[in-house]
């Protein structure tokens, strides 16, 4: 392994100079890190040092990403591979197993819902999310969809024709619900089907959302013929029943191609001069399946770079089986070759990419163009409502440019018990939920019957910006201003802090702040809640503004995240520690299995349904505490 230099590289030319020169003109994979050995970026090329020296050249005209990015590098290492698609495939591993913050492309604002199905569960769910970012690495994500009403649709269909479980928990504790009754559920709750039938179930609703439908009406279509030739008739029609569904689910959706055997993705997009809106048709057996929506900065990449990251991507998180067998494109990709021998080699069949001309094909790019379209001026229109918004806040706060990266902070407690606070992120005037994060509060003297928000206020963003306190100089002479925002701040480094609250509150947090030297580099506002009012730091008076102007509902939105997301985290606590207080009493039954209990039975209500057979059945709870557990709740019975 290298060395990580105390120097950015663009500080230090010399160095960046032989570092390139060491770097071949061979194909392979390059990672490119910072200061603190962290990884920035992982990038494949055919010619690895030619691709890393376009990065570094000041004619080259990087996106403010790639730029910032590159002010970062202290070193950068390499991988030699034999073929382009080997770099491929390796650049594939690589990404999933450090996720390097820098290769994002495609932007993930929760517009879109997906379909999430908990593998690792042993009886797995299946629901609609907007985030990735759920559960278990064994679960799997589908999507995301455009169509959210076809989507619930399509949810509903598959739960009428497979019998799943209805509930993320169980309504009773010793007998099924009527869902059991009626044949829509299996019994889940009282295993009245074993883990790997259920899996099995599952695996055939999976096809579905894998584009394999057809696939799956084949095969129950060979099981309800054995079920005939067997004589099991109720069965056959029960299966009859279910293929029928199947066949009409999408029936409205049919393509025009001249071969319904081919299973395609047809990939497009429509750019402005800040956002590249990409769609993704799924046409299996000559029916539209699946329509996929991504956004992407456009100045990220050249369009047709973009397409191809894109795809990289979505077949990056995709299961060999759904790779299909031909892929359409709008414009012709720089890396065509590589990335149909690397999907060829994944799907374990060939893979062709091409871009059509004419005829039935050029008509179904022209389709899905033609959506991509109507989704830009979509999301063109709510840009200009946020940048209206943006460009209004920053009139009354006299900013410098647009906050691009805004901060608000809450506290939510009951008379001081279980005191959280809350962060909520808006980028370019939307909600990044990614970047939320939950406070508990450390101060002692925050306690039942004593609160203090300004104090649990400072805690909290002097914990969030202790990182960046201007104690000690940086390493190193900066060469321009640029640089020397890069060594002390990095991108989640806000325009803007809103607190919620007025003077006192503001004059809390601004403490905290010029204790770590950072007043002059943090814009704090602060939102009071009765009349709407801006307090500036230092200001007697509130803002003169009205409380209809764009800037001040971006930051109400702003305010009424926060405190949606502090109390959501503030009885989620209480709840727990109401529960923990309850089995305390119980003699012999400390933390640790409190948490075991609690995560097998989910609440102190069913723990006291159980039998002392279910309750010993738990990790860590032998026989005799599971009797003293039984007794605390049953006395009458001991």
């Amino acid at each position: 392994m290298t060395i990580i230099t105390a120097l950015p590289l663009l500080q230090d030319p010399e160095k960046l100079q032989a570092r390139l020169k060491e770097i071949p003109l061979e194909p392979g994979v390059y990672m490119m890190r910072d200061r603190q050995d962290q990884i920035l970026y992982i990038g494949k090329s055919k010619s690895l040092r030619a691709r890393v020296r376009s990065y570094f050249r000041s004619s080259q005209d990087l996106s403010p990403r790639i730029a910032m990015m590159v002010q970062l590098v202290s070193e950068i290492e390499f991988i030699v591979t034999d073929t382009e698609a080997e770099a491929l495939a390796l650049e594939d591993n690589l990404i999933k197993q450090h996720q390097p913050h820098y290769n994002v492309l495609l932007k993930d604002d929760k517009k879109y819902p997906y379909v999430c199905i908990t593998w690792s569960d042993a009886y797995p769910r299946i629901f609609i999310t907007r985030r990735r970012d759920l559960g278990n690495a064994r679960d799997k994500y589908y999507g995301p969809y455009v169509d959210t009403h076809n989507l619930k649709q399509t949810l509903g269909i598959i739960k009428r024709v497979f019998p799943l479980r209805q509930r993320p928990k169980p309504l009773f504790k010793d007998r099924p619900c009527l869902n059991y009754d009626i044949g829509l559920c299996p019994g889940v709750c009282q295993q009245l089907i074993s883990s790997e039938d259920y899996h099995d179930t599952m695996r055939k609703v999976a096809m579905i959302f894998q584009g394999r439908t057809r696939e799956l009406i084949d095969n129950l279509t060979a099981k309800m013929e054995a079920a005939a030739a067997d004589l099991e008739f109720e069965k056959a029609a029960l299966i009859r029943d279910r293929i029928n569904t199947l066949k009409n689910l999408g029936a409205d959706q049919k393509v025009s191609l001249p071969d319904d055997t081919i299973s395609r993705d047809a990939i497009a997009l429509a750019s402005d001069d800040q956002h590249s809106c990409i769609q993704l048709f799924q046409i299996r057996a000559g029916r539209l399946v699946g329509r996929l929506a991504f956004v992407a900065d456009s100045q990220s990449e050249l369009p047709a770079m973009i397409l191809q990251r894109t795809l990289e991507a979505h077949y990056r998180s995709c299961e060999p089986i759904e790779i299909p067998n031909e892929i359409h494109t709008q414009l012709e990709l720089p890396e065509a070759d590589v990335l149909g021998a690397w999907l060829g080699e994944r799907r374990g069949k060939k893979v062709s990419i091409f871009t059509p001309q004419r005829q039935l094909k050029a008509e179904l790019i022209e389709m899905v163009e033609r959506n991509a379209q109507y989704e830009l001026a979509r999301v063109q229109k709510q840009s200009d409502r946020n940048i209206q918004s943006l460009e209004g806040l920053m009139e009354i706060l006299d900013l410098d440019d647009l906050p691009h990266r805004i901060e608000g902070y809450d506290i939510s407690h009951i008379q001081g018990s279980d005191a959280v606070a809350s962060q909520v992120v808006f980028i370019d005037g939307l909600p990044a939920k990614q970047h939320y994060r939950h406070y508990k509060i450390r101060n002692p003297e925050v306690t039942a019957g004593h609160s203090d928000d300004f104090a649990s206020l400072a805690e909290v963003v002097s914990r969030r910006f202790r990182k960046y306190a201007n104690t000690s100089e940086p390493v190193g002479e900066p060469t321009n201003e640029m640089q020397e925002k890069s060594d002390r701040f990095d991108d989640d480094f806000p325009d803007l802090v809103t607190i919620d609250g007025g003077k006192g509150q503001l004059s809390a947090v601004m403490g905290a702040i010029e204790q770590m030297g950072l007043a002059e580099d943090l814009r704090v506002i602060s939102l009071a809640k009765k009349r709407e009012e801006i307090y500036l730091p230092g200001a007697t008076r509130a803002l003169d503004v009205d409380a209809d102007h764009p800037g001040v509902q971006l930051l109400r939105r702003l305010r009424d995240e926060a405190h949606r997301f502090a109390i959501t985290f503030h009885r989620k606590k209480r709840s727990q520690r109401m529960q923990r207080s309850y089995l305390d009493q119980i003699p012999g039954l400390g933390h640790h299995r409190q948490k075991q209990l609690l995560a097998k039975f989910h609440s102190v209500e069913y723990i006291r349904q159980a039998s002392v057979e279910q309750i010993a059945d738990t990790p860590g709870i032998g026989p005799k505490l599971a009797q003293q557990i039984y007794t605390h709740f049953h006395p009458n019975k001991s």
